[in-house]
C-alpha cells in the first residue's frame, strides 16, 4: 500500500494561530508533534514510510521538509507551484507513484490536518476498505453523525456493499434543520475526506469524469524528475477530489472509520477535544481567570485576564487577538478573508516566522526598513543569496557567526556588525555549539522575502 498525505490549505479558520504561510497541519495542537507529524505517524501504521508520499504549495515545502524530516530519514514531497484544489494534487501524486513504483498499487490518501488518536481501530478501518478498492472502488471514509453538524459535507449511503455501503449521494454542508433530518435518517455520514482507491482506479475516473485534468497530467513524466512545474500545473482547473470525480463516479464505496475524529475545523472543535476544568474552561498559556465557564483561553506570549466569560473563544497572538462566542468559530473564516481583501500581513504571516535554519522575530517595521531578531540552530546556516532590493546590517547578540560575504570568511562575536550591500552574495551560518542570535535591519524598497536569489542551500530551496 502507498499513502498520499495533502499537506497544503491554509487553515482559515484557527486564525489567528494559523496563517497562510504556517497553517494549521505544522502546528502542534494537543500533542508534542504536529498535525501532520501525527499524520504521517499514523500512515507508518498502514504501510512502510518509504511509501509515503507529501504533496504540499511551494511556499509551505520546506517547513514540510523540516517537519518530516525530524521523523523520517527519508520523506518523499511533491511541491506544487501554485494551489489547484484537491483533484489535480490527488491525480498527480497517483500517477507519480505508479510512475516510481511501477505498479498499480491501492493508495490511501489523507488530509494532514486531522486528529485522530486510535490508530489500532484507524487500521482496522483501512484494512476493510482495501478489499472494496481492490474491487475496483474508489473508498471514502464516513464517520456517523452524534449531533447535526452543519460544518461538515454529508454523504448518504445506500445498500450494503462487502464491509461498506454503496454511495448514493454528496450533499453540501446543511443548515441546522437539514442536519437534523440526517442524523434522523440514519443513512448519512460525515465525509472525513479520507479516501482510497487502485491507481488505476482513480486515473480511469478521471478520465471519464475530470477529462481536463487527466489530459494535463499526461504532460508530466515523474520517471525523468519529481518537479512539478508552473507552465504545466498552472493549466490545471481549481477543483476539489469531490466535484470533479467522487459527485460523478458510480464506484464509490464508503465504509464506515472505526477510530475516533475530529478534523480540528475550528477553536470549537479544539474545545471539544481539549481537557477542561471543573467549570468546563479551557486555559492554555498565561490566563489568569475570575468566574469563567465553558470557555477556552490561549495565550501564547502575553497575560491574559479573564473575567465572568461564558461559552467564549479567546486567542492571543503577538500580533492579533481573537474574541468570539463559541457557537460562532465557524465564521472566523470570514476575518481571516477579510484581512486578506485588505493585504494585511496578519492573515499570512506570524512575527515569528520558523525555518529549517531555526526561526526570526519582525519587531519593527516601516517605510523603507524592517528590523528582525534572527535565532540560527546549532550547525545550520542560511542559503548563499543576494538582494536585489535591499541592504541589510547585522549585529550579533549571543553566540558567534560565521558570515560569508563575496567570498570572504569573518567570525563574529556579540557586539560586532557588518554590512550587507545591495546585490552582495552572502550566507549567515552557525558552525558553534552555541545557538545565535542577530539584529537583522534591512534598507529597501520593497522589503519582501521574495527578494531572495539563493545559490546554494543544503535544504533544497534553490
Amino acid at each position: 500500500m502507498y499513502g498520499i498525505i495533502l499537506a497544503g490549505g491554509s487553515g482559515s479558520r484557527l486564525w489567528p494561530l494559523s496563517r497562510e504561510l504556517y497553517p494549521k497541519q505544522l502546528l502542534n495542537i494537543n500533542s508534542d508533534k504536529s498535525l501532520l507529524q501525527s499524520t504521517f505517524d499514523r500512515l507508518k501504521h498502514c504501510m512502510p514510510e518509504k511509501n509515503i508520499v507529501s504533496i504540499t504549495n511551494i511556499k509551505h515545502s520546506s517547513n514540510v521538509r523540516m517537519q518530516l524530516s525530524e521523523i523520517s530519514q527519508t520523506p518523499v514531497i511533491l511541491s506544487e507551484p501554485t494551489a489547484k484544489n484537491t483533484a489535480p494534487a490527488i491525480v498527480l501524486a497517483a500517477k507519480f507513484i505508479m510512475q516510481k513504483s511501477n505498479s498499480d498499487p491501492v493508495i490511501l490518501v489523507v488530509p494532514s490536518d486531522h486528529l485522530i488518536i486510535d490508530n489500532d481501530k484507524f487500521l482496522s478501518t483501512v484494512n476493510k476498505g482495501e478489499k472494496l478498492a481492490r474491487e475496483g472502488y474508489i473508498v471514502t471514509f464516513g464517520i456517523k453523525p452524534d449531533y447535526p453538524e452543519t460544518g461538515y459535507g454529508y454523504i448518504n449511503t445506500s445498500e450494503q456493499l462487502g464491509d461498506g455501503f454503496k454511495v448514493k449521494e454528496f450533499v453540501e454542508k446543511p443548515d441546522f434543520e437539514t442536519a437534523e433530518k440526517y442524523l434522523r435518517d440514519g443513512t448519512y455520514f460525515w465525509n472525513s475526506g479520507i479516501f482510497m482507491f487502485k491507481a488505476s482506479t482513480l486515473l480511469n475516473e478521471a478520465a471519464s469524469h475530470a477529462p481536463v485534468i487527466a489530459k494535463i497530467s499526461e504532460e508530466f513524466d515523474f520517471s525523468k524528475s519529481d518537479e512539478i512545474p508552473f507552465i504545466n500545473f498552472d493549466k490545471m482547473p481549481n477543483i476539489s477530489i469531490d466535484y470533479a470525480i467522487m459527485e460523478k463516479s458510480s464506484k464509490i464505496a464508503l465504509v464506515k472509520l472505526e477510530s475516533d475524529w475530529n478534523d480540528l475545523g475550528s477553536w470549537k472543535s479544539i474545545y471539544d477535544v481539549s481537557k477542561k476544568d471543573e467549570n468546563g474552561n479551557v486555559f492554555i498559556g498565561h490566563v489568569l481567570d475570575k468566574d469563567s465557564k465553558n470557555s477556552f483561553v490561549y495565550a501564547s506570549s502575553k497575560l491574559v485576564a479573564t473575567v465572568g466569560l461564558e461559552d467564549t473563544i479567546i486567542v492571543e497572538t503577538e500580533d492579533a487577538i481573537l474574541a468570539c462566542k463559541k457557537d460562532q468559530t465557524q465564521n472566523v473564516k470570514h476575518i481571516y478573508d477579510t484581512l486578506k481583501k485588505q493585504n494585511d500581513n496578519t492573515h499570512l504571516i506570524h512575527k515569528t516566522v520558523y525555518r529549517p535554519w531555526g526561526f526570526y522575530t519582525v519587531i519593527a517595521q516601516g517605510q523603507g526598513f524592517l528590523t528582525k531578531i534572527i535565532h540560527v540552530n546549532t550547525g545550520q546556516k542560511l542559503s548563499v543569496q543576494s538582494h536585489n532590493f535591499r541592504s541589510e546590517h547585522w549585529v550579533v547578540l549571543t553566540g558567534k557567526a560565521k558570515v560569508v560575504l563575496e567570498g570572504k570568511e569573518l567570525i563574529l562575536s556579540p557586539g560586532h556588525s557588518v554590512d550587507i550591500p545591495v546585490k552582495a552574495i552572502h550566507s549567515l551560518q552557525n558552525p558553534f555549539e552555541e545557538g545565535l542570535e542577530i539584529i537583522e535591519v534591512q534598507k529597501g524598497d520593497p522589503l519582501i522575502e521574495e527578494d531572495i536569489i539563493r545559490y546554494e542551500d543544503m535544504y533544497g530551496r534553490v
